[in-house]
Parts: structure tokens; C-alpha cells; sequence
């Protein structure tokens, strides 16, 4: 399997190089309407809109590869799925989903050292990825890294302010922190 994995990645890999789809310049506007929406429908429908133009990619070999190595991870073949995902991230640096997504593979394995490392790369490309910043709050949490945990819900709060699990998680990290204090 990994042998097929290998080749398959080399294939798909040997297509030009594009600009990675969170410089999309349908974002703002994306962005702008998630800062007022309030509807919990409107709100999904937005970052719906979000996530699939950050999964889009000019070259759609990259495409296929992404759905490939989430359906990888989501059967939990996780050593396939790294593999995909590092090949990307290494063929396509300045492609920020391809660093999410192994981010979300890392945290999965319990890397969390690695799954913060790849978020930071996720937000230098894209700062205002709300999923990478709730993966990054996720891996604080389990890290009992609370205080930074906090910052990481409200950095997210700040882009993403009405999103129900953001306010959730937010509000239980600083009532942990309240209690821990006490």
C-alpha cells in the first residue's frame, strides 16, 4: 500500500507549481460577511464557502492528492496519510491546507509538538484560518496549556467572532483557568 502511495504521490506531484488558494480573493468579502452574520445557517454556509476555496488549489492533481490523504485519515490509516500530507506540504509549501491538514493528522496521533508546528506554518500563510486556530486551542487544552489555550479561542474570536464552538471553548478555558485560580 505505501509502495502504491509513493508512486501515486509522484505523480501527482509533477504538475506545476500555482499560487495556493487562501490568497483567494473571494475571502475578504467571506470574511467580512462572517464578522456580522449571526444566523447559525448563515454562519455554516459562510465557512463552508471558506473551507472550499482553502481546499482548492490550481492544480488539481493537489485537489485529488487532499481528498486521497483525508479519506487516508479519516479510515485511519494515518502512516498513508502522512505520507500524502508531507509530500504535499514539502512539493507545495505556500499551499496552507496541506500544512492544516497534517496539523489535524498530528493531533490525531497525539504529536502535538508537530501539530503546533504545522499550525504556525498554517497561520503564516493564512492568519485568519479559524480551524487552524481551534486546532491550536484543541492542542493547548491537551496539553493543559491553558493561558495560551485562551489566546488561541480569542485570536479565533476575533476573526470569527459568532462562531458557536469558539464561544464554547473559550468560555470553558476561562472558567478552568477561574477555578484553577481559586
Amino acid at each position: 500500500m505505501r509502495h502504491y502511495c509513493a508512486s501515486l504521490i509522484l505523480g501527482f506531484l509533477l504538475s506545476p507549481t500555482a499560487l495556493a488558494d487562501q490568497s483567494d480573493q473571494r475571502l475578504d468579502g467571506l470574511f467580512e460577511r462572517l464578522l456580522h452574520s449571526e444566523d447559525i445557517a448563515s454562519i455554516r454556509a459562510i465557512e463552508n464557502q471558506i473551507w472550499e476555496i482553502w481546499l482548492q488549489h490550481p492544480n488539481s492533481d493537489l485537489e485529488r492528492l487532499m481528498e486521497i490523504g483525508t479519506q487516508r485519515m479519516n479510515r485511519q490509516s494515518y502512516a498513508d496519510a502522512l505520507l500524502i500530507f508531507t509530500q504535499i506540504v514539502e512539493s507545495f509549501p505556500d499551499y496552507a491546507e496541506g500544512w492544516n491538514k497534517r496539523a489535524t493528522l498530528y493531533y490525531l496521533l497525539g504529536n502535538f509538538e508537530a501539530s503546533i508546528a504545522d499550525i504556525e506554518k498554517t497561520l503564516a500563510l493564512e492568519p485568519r484560518h479559524f480551524g487552524a486556530l481551534s486546532g491550536l486551542g484543541l492542542v493547548y487544552i491537551q496539553q493543559r496549556e491553558l493561558s495560551k489555550a485562551k489566546e488561541a479561542f480569542e485570536d479565533l474570536m476575533a476573526i470569527h467572532p459568532n462562531s458557536p464552538n469558539a464561544r464554547q471553548n473559550l468560555e470553558f478555558v476561562t472558567e478552568q483557568l477561574r477555578i484553577n485560580v481559586i
